[in-house]
């Protein structure tokens, strides 16, 4: 990966209430019972935190379709947890393996380990923007399309402080292409990723 890679995100418990009785002789108090306990179960989520001194926005990160929202939910989460691993130092951070699986672990361990295995974090700011998810597959698959803006974003070596960033030439944007997955348990998880630096001004 290059520089960038991967808001706390809790599923929505769905409200059941009961419109009156059914005709059969149950009560209400007994409908609403029944359809409690049909409801799905709340996915507890790793709470993610990120330093005032790496601030990673989101802009318009939102979609009016709630099955392309869940994805940008999680999709988010997933960047989150990836940079707080690097500023954790933390390679092996169950948030992340939380949000990846198959060849998508792989490649989050390592980049993150381009960034660990040098003694290095991330600082600045980084805007992640432009946004846009296809599903995919009845719904199981979805494919995010996003940028990434590197201008302020920096990197500190944690024994002596050294700040650098990108060179002067290099294109501060870069492009990104994430495939996702649905678990078993309803979290959307990155299953690869591509990128490419200069390809989000169209």
């Amino acid at each position: 990966m290059t520089m960038t890679g991967a808001a706390l995100t809790t599923a929505a418990a769905v409200l059941l209430t009961a419109c009156g009785g059914t005709g059969d002789g149950s009560s209400p108090e007994h409908e609403r019972a029944a359809e409690s306990s049909a409801a799905p179960p709340r996915i507890e989520r790793p709470v993610i935190k990120l330093p005032s001194s790496f601030q990673l926005t989101f802009e318009a990160w939102n979609d009016a379709d709630p099955q392309r929202q869940a994805v940008l939910n999680d999709a988010k989460e997933e960047l989150r947890a990836g940079y707080a691993a690097i500023i954790a130092n933390d390679p092996d951070s169950k948030a992340v393996a939380f949000y990846d699986t198959g060849s998508g672990r792989v490649q989050s361990k390592k980049w993150i380990k381009s960034y660990t295995d040098k003694n290095r974090r991330v600082v600045g700011e980084l805007p992640v923007f432009d946004p846009k998810v296809t599903l995919l597959d009845d719904g199981t698959t979805a494919s995010l399309a996003y940028c990434t803006d590197e201008s302020k974003a920096r990197t500190e070596h944690r024994l002596t402080g050294k700040v650098e960033g990108n060179s002067p030439d290099m294109d501060p944007e870069v492009s990104y292409v994430v495939t996702l997955r649905k678990s078993s348990a309803g979290v959307w998880q990155n299953s690869s990723v591509r990128s490419q630096r200069g390809k989000c001004a169209e």
